[in-house]
């Protein structure tokens, strides 16, 4: 029998991306962490785990030894909403097979419950278990398996759930290996876990295969916090669980008091807190329970960090489809719960109803502090011509009313065995593909854009934008967070870096920007002329007109009408600022 305290373990992390679990970069998710802890729980030494992302072993060869020598070598992967990524590129299946071939000691792979790694994207499609050649498949939860794997000495186990308690110890003891991420300190965000399951059962869904709703106490989730915290961890986003506001209640009525717990707990245990995100909230919880609804929303815009994102599961308008696939919303009440989160939540740091100490002047620059966004699916049962109608006259009442929304996620829908979907979703999917595309572009040109300048109106600060990429010598970047806008930045800065930026102008879903402030004895042509109003032309001016003593002084090369102050600043050398 092979003891606990002898082995070596090494973690491979192909990603996940699940309804309500975000896994890609620069998300770590649950899954390596909560592994981590179990195998550390069963007796293996934490130096004993080495822990590596997909990418980092495409780009540095030798990481393979850790894969090769280990005598338990764990997997974990698996993509039930695939989407277009940025940060990491999930695990395709022949590097997962690559994974089997080379290990020389045990091998494990697990997963999203009931889902493993198919055949396109390593479980973007194919939702039914394929081994791969590992030696274990883990179909319950990965590390239960883990844990009780090492127990057996490698011998096997029995396919089971965690229990609350054993994830309050294991979501601590595996905190450490945040600090094997590549994106580790400064460019990572944990997700954290307040439950799993759901109350409802809609059609096309996987999160009510985890059963009913099952929570975990706030001191289990901030434990957790304090770990990662002590570990570096500095940005958080509760993102795993079907509905926030049911959060520590019945599964249904909102709890302000858990809620209250919890954030207070999480801004207490992390002094120097990045971000705080959620993810799904839903609207029917709004709208059923207003009072309470609206108390939490409140306790939520109180602790998070500007930019935060209520998903609102509404995904169709039509009726006939909400019928025909169990959705609980009506598109009535979700434009409701809209309202109420905008009443609530969608102030600006520094504006009327913040009460927090020691936001600079530029506070009320920020993003809203949390604002509804609306998941619509297409390809549900029951759709028909008029379902793009009906969505396409929801998004224009609340684009009307003058409320805000921070996205519209539109997507098709995919069919999981389990769920009560069938192959009739695709096979809408398919008959619906040139009304689908023209209706998207719609949305995209009459909401997305001009919604999008409603909430980051021209002047809006981003800080600390983190650089990703170069493309057609823009600077692509995004904050941390739940869905961050991506921002371009006029001419190739240094990557890795992070910049803070003032939006100058609007695209579909994404923005463009100038470093903030601008020194206007420093600044491009490009990023002068991408200042609103300054133009090519006075931008030259300003370029010939230079050194400034002020932004005064450049103000009046620029023109009356260009608001260089909300942009800019000057800097003398050999001045103090």
């Amino acid at each position: 029998m092979t003891e606990p305290e002898t082995l070596s373990v090494t973690i491979v992390d192909g990603y996940v991306d699940e309804p309500a679990h975000f896994g890609v970069p620069p998300y770590i998710s649950t899954y390596p962490r909560y592994t981590a802890g179990a195998l550390v729980d069963a007796g293996v030494p934490r130096e004993r785990i080495t822990y590596h992302t997909i990418d980092a072993l495409r780009e540095e060869s030798g990481r393979w030894r850790d894969v090769e020598d280990a005598d338990l070598m764990i997997y974990l992967g698996g993509m039930t909403v695939p989407g277009s990524y940025v940060g990491g590129t999930p695990a395709e299946p022949d590097e997962v097979r690559e994974l089997a071939w080379v290990a020389e000691g045990t091998s494990l792979m697990g997963g999203p419950v009931k889902f493993g790694v198919g055949e396109e994207n390593a479980g973007a499609t194919e939702t039914e278990r394929q081994d791969l050649d590992f030696e274990f498949v883990a179909k319950g939860d990965v590390e239960a398996a883990a844990h009780d794997l090492v127990e057996s000495g490698l011998e096997g186990f029995s396919n089971r759930m965690r229990d609350v308690r054993e994830v309050t110890r294991w979501a601590r003891e595996g905190a450490f290996v945040v600090e094997q991420h590549p994106n580790h300190p400064d460019y990572l965000i944990c997700e954290l876990e307040t439950s799993r399951g759901c109350a409802y059962r809609c059609s096309f869904c996987t999160e009510p295969l985890y059963g009913d709703p099952d929570f975990r106490p706030p001191e289990s989730v901030v434990g957790e916090v304090a770990a990662l915290s002590d570990h570096g961890a500095a940005h958080f986003r509760l993102g795993r669980q079907a509905d926030i506001l049911a959060y520590g209640g019945d599964g249904e009525a909102p709890n302000p008091d858990a809620l209250r717990e919890l954030y207070g707990g999480i801004r207490e245990a992390v002094p120097d807190l990045g971000t705080l995100h959620l993810d799904n909230m839903n609207p029917i919880t709004v709208v059923e329970w207003p009072e309470k609804s609206r108390e939490g929303i409140r306790i939520i815009a109180e602790h998070n960090t500007p930019g935060d994102t209520a998903a609102f599961g509404l995904e169709s308008a039509d009726p006939v489809v909400q019928e025909e696939n169990n959705l609980n919303v009506t598109a009535e009440e979700c434009l409701e719960a809209v309202r109420i989160v905008n009443e609530e939540a969608g102030w600006r740091p520094g504006g009327e109803k913040d009460t927090a100490p020691n936001f600079s002047p530029d506070a009320t620059r920020r993003l809203p502090k949390l604002l509804p966004g609306i998941n619509l699916l297409h390809g549900l049962q029951g759709e028909r011509e008029e379902t793009y109608e009906r969505n396409m006259a929801f998004l224009e009442r609340v684009f009307e009313e003058g409320l805000m929304l921070r996205r519209v996620n539109i997507r098709q829908v995919m069919a999981f065995s389990g769920t009560e979907m069938s192959e009739t979703g695709a096979e809408i999917a398919h008959d619906h593909k040139k009304l689908f595309k023209r209706y998207k572009q719609r949305v995209r040109e009459e909401i997305d854009n001009p919604m999008l300048k409603r909430v980051a109106p021209p002047g809006t600060v981003l800080p600390d934008v983190h650089l990703e990429y170069h493309q057609d010598g823009t600077t692509f970047g995004r904050q941390l967070g739940t869905y961050p806008l991506l921002v371009g930045i006029p001419g190739e800065r240094e990557l890795g870096t992070t910049a803070d930026v003032a939006v100058v102008d609007h695209g579909y879903r994404s923005v463009t920007g100038v470093p903030y402030p601008l020194d206007l004895n420093a600044a491009s042509m490009d990023e002068l002329t991408a200042i609103p109003g300054l133009g090519r032309s006075r931008a030259g001016d300003v370029v010939v007109g230079r050194p400034y003593e002020s932004v005064a002084e450049a103000a009046g090369v620029a023109g009356p009408d260009v608001d260089l102050e909300r942009f800019a600043t000057v800097r003398v050398p050999g001045r103090a600022d």
